[in-house]
């Protein structure tokens, strides 16, 4: 068999092999990549991924694996991993900064942990290998500064006049909290907060990012419709307590994005546990048909890590709170793949890398 021969045998096998989320194969995801064939039998081969934070690379090697060592000349697979995160065309085109998508974490109301999920979900993606920053978008009352161990002090300014972000445990933050005052209070109508959000994706210097992560203030006000004025979004994630009452707001958020015409990305039930209950997020998930991306338990470690400025997905990752958000990042990013995937919206995965 020439050498030829063998390697459309491999691709043809590997074109047999299905992307869990996509429910497509790999060769037409044009997923596969440096094919190589040694002289002792094995194929060596990259998969490309969507995200690095692909919660099914398992399942793919195994599949990838299985097909390439039935064809005849093959005795063995050599299977490296990369990944290109899909870029939301819209935002390519509508802002001059290079980001892949826009994720916006929101509430129905205050007190239910949404600040806290978002540092942990940008961080558990951070740890994935993703490109990730951390915008905080409560501009009247920011809490990030604290959450992730820095200061309240002005970022520098490059020589073109714009914001460095500081960073911590691998994010890129910016927040009015580096800024302001923290001891004056930000008194601010609609325009300012608008003019605000609008800068913090023009003039901070945020370089290339996979996932950015918007903390928006809870409720259904100004910054939510700034945020949707000033640059378009890949989708919103919705942070609810199990309780009805937390469910009800959180309702009254989803429905907000939805008239915003910005995908839902799912429901994530915060504090589950005794003390609150369990299972309001996921009714809520399924009574609106999107997807419950899953429940953080209520355990004080996560509490401490927010107070301390050390997330508890960077200091304790393998503990029950690490492991959920680690699981609920990666739902996060598999839908944002399929999301961007499945529209025109898409810049071609082989364009830009």
């Amino acid at each position: 068999m020439t050498d030829q021969k063998l390697h459309d045998n491999v691709m043809a096998a590997l074109g047999t092999v299905i992307e869990p989320e996509l429910h497509r194969d790999l060769v037409s995801l044009d997923m596969v990549k440096d094919l190589s064939i040694d002289e002792n039998g094995v194929a060596h081969f990259t998969i490309m991924l969507t995200t690095p934070a692909c919660p099914l690379k398992d399942v793919m090697y195994k599949a990838a694996k299985e097909a390439v060592t039935k064809v005849d000349g093959i005795q063995d697979v050599d299977i490296k991993w990369d990944s290109n995160v899909p870029t939301d065309g819209r935002i390519f085109g509508h802002v001059s900064v290079p980001l892949r998508s826009v994720i916006a974490i929101s509430s129905g109301k205050g007190g239910v942990g949404k600040s806290t999920v978002a540092v942990n979900l940008a961080v558990a993606l951070v740890q994935s290998g993703a490109r990730v920053g951390l915008m905080d978008a409560d501009i009247l009352g920011p809490n990030i500064p604290k959450m992730v161990g820095l200061g309240y002090a002005p970022p520098p300014i490059t020589p073109e006049k714009k914001l460095v972000p500081y960073e911590a445990f691998g994010l890129k933050v910016m927040s009015m909290g580096f800024l302001a005052d923290p001891n004056t209070p930000m008194i601010w109508r609609g325009p300012m907060l608008h003019g605000a959000i609008r800068q913090f994706f023009t003039d901070v210097d945020w370089g290339e990012v996979d996932y950015m992560i918007v903390d928006l203030p809870p409720g259904t006000g100004d910054a939510q419709l700034s945020l949707a004025q000033s640059v378009p979004l890949t989708g919103a994630v919705i942070v609810t307590q199990p309780q009805s009452v937390a469910v009800d707001d959180a309702r009254r958020g989803l429905a907000m994005f939805e008239k915003l015409n910005v995908p839902i990305l799912g429901v994530i039930e915060n504090m589950s546990g005794e003390l609150f209950g369990e299972g309001g997020g996921e009714q809520l998930a399924q009574e609106r048909d999107v997807t419950f991306l899953g429940r953080i338990p209520m355990v004080s470690n996560v509490r401490v890590g927010g107070d301390s400025g050390h997330p508890v997905v960077a200091d304790d990752p393998d503990s029950e709170a690490g492991k959920a958000f680690h699981t609920v990042a990666q739902a996060i990013a598999a839908r944002v793949s399929v999301l961007l995937l499945s529209t025109q919206n898409t810049i071609p995965l082989n364009v830009i890398k």
